[in-house]
């Protein structure tokens, strides 16, 4: 699938989904604020329980750009721990390498930021991670490598390039842009963490 292919698909997931999920789909998504196919414009017809669980998933979801294997495991991980299992869910997916990447302006989009960790060019404590899924822990310093930084993508970041399509770095991150280097100072707490979503909504899909 080309980039062009893959802008295309994102822009009309987001109207499917009824949020934009990358700054190209927000222009899209101000001119066409309604699902993608003939009917789009033509009011919706009363939705089951179920089917407003599962959009609700699939939001979560693709804001993080995940499989369902990626999202059930988390799910599973999130009931085990103390505390209310859909706060925990978020809190565990924010912690991902890719998505703290993109939350502190190394990238652009959710994919970028993936390809920037598939790529190596994301260093966790001065070594190289290749996993997108890395759970970072509090007190972790994420930085692009060295040999990455002059690289144009990296040089934008660096300058804040990406800061007008981006929500403003969360208080769980401590961010100098123009080294590109973040330290993950704490836990995010689901109050913080920039995505759209009614986890109670999710839960009762997985608890389904």
């Amino acid at each position: 699938m080309t980039s062009v292919q893959k802008a295309r698909r994102q822009v009309r997931l987001s109207r499917s989904l009824g949020i934009a999920l990358t700054p190209k789909a927000v222009k899209h998504f101000e001119k066409r604020p309604y699902p993608p196919g003939e009917h789009g414009r033509t009011a919706r017809r009363k939705e089951s329980d179920y089917a407003v669980r599962l959009r609700e998933k699939q939001r979560l979801r693709a804001q993080y750009g995940l499989r369902e294997k990626q999202m059930t495991s988390t799910y599973a991980e999130a009931k085990k721990e103390t505390g209310l299992t859909g706060e925990n869910f978020v809190e565990l997916l924010e912690m991902r390498l890719d998505a703290l990447v993109l939350r502190a302006g190394f990238a652009r989009t959710i994919l970028q930021a993936r390809q920037s960790v598939l790529h190596r060019h994301i260093l966790v404590d001065g070594k190289i991670v290749d996993r997108p899924s890395f759970r970072v822990k509090p007190g972790q310093t994420i930085q692009v490598k060295p040999k990455a930084v002059t690289m144009e993508p990296y040089m934008a970041a660096a300058a804040g390039a990406h800061r007008d399509v981006l929500p403003q770095v969360p208080e769980y991150l401590n961010v100098t842009l123009e080294k590109l280097t973040a330290t993950l100072v704490r836990r995010p707490k689901r109050a913080e963490v920039p995505v759209t979503c009614d986890v109670q909504l999710v839960v009762e899909y997985y608890a389904r």
